[in-house]
Order: structure tokens, then sequence, then C-alpha cells
């Protein structure tokens, strides 16, 4: 039998190489998703879409060890809408999903708290960049961790620097919402140990007329106004306030701090004794380690980096070395979810842009950094410009 013979021409030969070449790289690499869930739709987008950004681009930038270990690490973003029954469906989801080895959100406490209880049943490793009720690491889940500092902690200093500020009399209002009402009732607490009289104590879901509400509040005349919540309904309150007439101390919480609070009260909140609000959250130019990180940024998504931008780089950061950790401990294999989570906690002072991280056996950073800030943006632009007024390093409570 006359055997014929394949002619193997330098282009074939070429060819075959590449899809050999192909083949072999996608049997070898195994994708790793890592979530996020934050509003990315709605009034709270322009911070929730900047969480996501932030866990994209510490995706982009610090995935080379897992990369060289075989891995591929995608982003699976989810849109929580600031909602909990909806945050609840995507944790559904997320946690149905075996790629996926770890979460990075919520914005809302409200929203995180109930969608932390299916990560926590799915070993899922969840690190907040932004969630700051004390509910969201006092259950003691090994699965949730937080980069920031905590409410009854940052209640306390808003009404240390009310106190501070010589306030005698505060009104002190809420959103009814688990983060909203939680701060305004620590703010509360520690109003009243300081002497500071509080003159009423109220939670309202309304968002655009504020009329029937402030009417009582300005005939107590408060020397403060203090209100737990969300920047989208506070700085309406705060500018129907001041155009009704009250002069006195506008303050919130880091739910208050987007550069959308300058667009719906611009100068107007400026007025009478100044607007301030308390953060766990600086702008990223404040701290030492964001300059590369703030250029990054902008150069990718084309804005700079709004409030937990940074937090949100950070624990992705956290998230990606405790896989890498994890994988390394199982053999190179992908790992179990549950030993992400170990592998999260197992982290000593990690060097993040926003500080150096430990966590406690709750999951609080061991050391949060909290800030006072007043508002003097007369136009969005100038958001990230406003001045810090206090920054303190205070230890999470036991």
């Amino acid at each position: 039998m006359q055997r014929k013979h394949l002619l193997i021409t330098p282009a074939l030969a070429t060819l075959c190489l590449l899809l050999l070449g192909s083949g072999t790289a996608a049997r070898a690499a195994t994708v790793i998703k890592i979530a996020t869930q934050s509003p990315l739709s709605g009034a709270m987008s322009v911070i929730g879409s900047d969480i996501k950004n932030g866990t994209q681009l510490a995706i982009d930038q610090l995935s080379g060890p897992l990369t060289k270990m075989g891995f591929k690490i995608e982003l699976a973003p989810y849109d929580d809408q600031g909602n909990p029954d909806t945050g609840v469906a995507n944790a559904k989801a997320i946690v149905s999903d075996p790629a996926i080895l770890g979460i990075i959100g919520h914005y809302n406490s409200g929203v995180q708290i109930p969608s932390s209880e299916e990560y926590h049943a799915a070993d899922l490793a969840n690190i907040s960049p932004a969630n700051t009720n004390p509910r969201v690491t006092d259950r003691g889940y090994l699965e949730v961790s937080r980069v920031c500092g905590r409410d009854d902690v940052q209640g306390a200093v808003g009404a240390q620097y009310a106190k501070n500020k010589g306030i005698k009399n505060v009104f002190v209002m809420h959103d009814k919402t688990a983060y909203g009402q939680g701060i305004a009732e620590y703010f509360r607490k520690e109003a009243m140990t300081l002497g500071v009289k509080v003159a009423g104590f109220t939670g309202t879901e309304e968002k655009a007329n504020f009329d029937a509400i402030l009417d009582p509040i300005l005939a107590a005349k408060p020397d403060c106004i203090y209100f737990g919540g969300m920047f989208d309904q506070a700085a309406v309150l705060f500018k129907q306030a001041r155009q009704k007439g009250f002069k006195g101390m506008c303050l919130s919480d880091d739910g208050f701090d987007s550069p959308d609070v300058a667009k719906i009260g611009g100068d107007v909140l400026l007025q009478g004794a100044g607007t301030c609000y308390s953060t766990v959250s600086g702008p990223a130019s404040i701290y030492p380690d964001t300059k590369k990180f703030m250029a990054d940024f902008k150069a990718k998504f084309g804005n700079d980096p709004q409030p937990f931008a940074a937090q949100s780089y950070d624990a992705t950061a956290i998230l990606l070395k405790a896989i890498e950790n994890a994988a390394k401990a199982n053999g190179g294999k992908m790992p179990e979810r549950e030993d992400v989570a170990k592998a999260v906690r197992a982290i000593k002072s990690f060097h993040g842009i926003t500080g150096t991280i430990t966590f406690d056996r709750k999951g609080d950073p061991v050391v949060a950094r909290y800030f006072v800030v007043q508002d003097t943006a007369k136009d969005a632009g100038q958001w990230p410009n406003n001045k810090i007024i206090q920054t303190l390093d205070i230890k999470a409570p036991e």
C-alpha cells in the first residue's frame, strides 16, 4: 500500500502551534470570580458605581500572583439598587455560582445585613468597604469583615464634635433604615451623655417636601439639626431648613458624603453655622498612598474616585491575597470558600492604600480612621476639596 505523506508547510506548523498553545492555556486557566454588590442605578449609583470600579481596578492591577498560578480573575458586578430585597435576591444568585470566591459590598448596611446571611450560610467571604452598622460584624460571622469603622463610634464622634462647637440643643432625625436610625441613635446617646439637650428624635421616609416636619423642629429652636441617613434625603432637608430661616449647624454622617449634595443644595448649605458630616472614608487624596490609585482610577474610569472607591480597592486587595494564600495551601488548586474566609481573617498588618489593616475576631479593623468634614463646595466639582476638620484613629469597641 502506498503511503501518503502530509506536507507540513511553515504556515501550517505555526497554525498548529498556535492552536495547541491556545488549547493548553484554555485548559490551564481556572476562572475565579469576585462579585460586588452596590447601587449601580438610581440616586446612589454615583457612589455605588465607584465601589464596583475600585474593585475592578484592584483586580486589574493585583491579580498577577493568581494569574501565574493558572487562575483567571473576573469581576461579577451586581446592582443591589440600595434595596434589601434586591440585595438578597442577588446574594442567592451569587452563592449559587461556584466560581465566586468572595464578595465586595455593600454600600447600605440595611442591604448588607440581610444579604450577608446568604453569604454566611454559603461560607462565602464578604469584605465590606462601606457598611458601618455594628450588626454587620457583631453577629460574629467568620465570613463577614469590613475595612471601615463603625456607627457606634462614628455617631459618638459626631456628637462630640457638636458639643465641642458649643451646641446645647439638637434635633435628631433619621431615614428609618438600619443605617440611618442606628447612627442617629448612637449620636443621640452620646449627645445626652455629654449634656446636650435632644429636643426631638424622629424618623421619616419623606424625600421631597419637609414643610410639615420642619415646622415643629424649628419651633424647638435647636442649635443643630442632625440627620442619620443618605445624602439625597439629608441635602433636601437641610436646604429647606435654611430656606425657612434656620441658622444653626446642619450635621450628618458618611451617607451624606457625595458630590450630589452640592447639586442639590449648592451654597445654601454653606449658610448659617454651616454643614458638616462625620465619615469613615476621607477624600482619597487625604491618604498618603493613594496618589497612583487616583491617577490610575481617573485614567480608566474618567472621573475622580468617589467615597469608598479606595476602600473597595483595599478590600479587594485583601480578598485577592487571601485567595492566593488559600490556593497555595491547597497545592495550587482552587480553594474552598471556607478556606478563603479563614485566610481573610488570618491576614495581619495588610498595607493598603488607605492604611494598615488587621481584622479583630469580629471582622472589624483593629483601628479605624474617622473624619469630621465641613461642606465648603458650591458645586459638585469642589466636593473633594471639602475641609477636613478632624482626623481620629480609634480602636474598635470590644
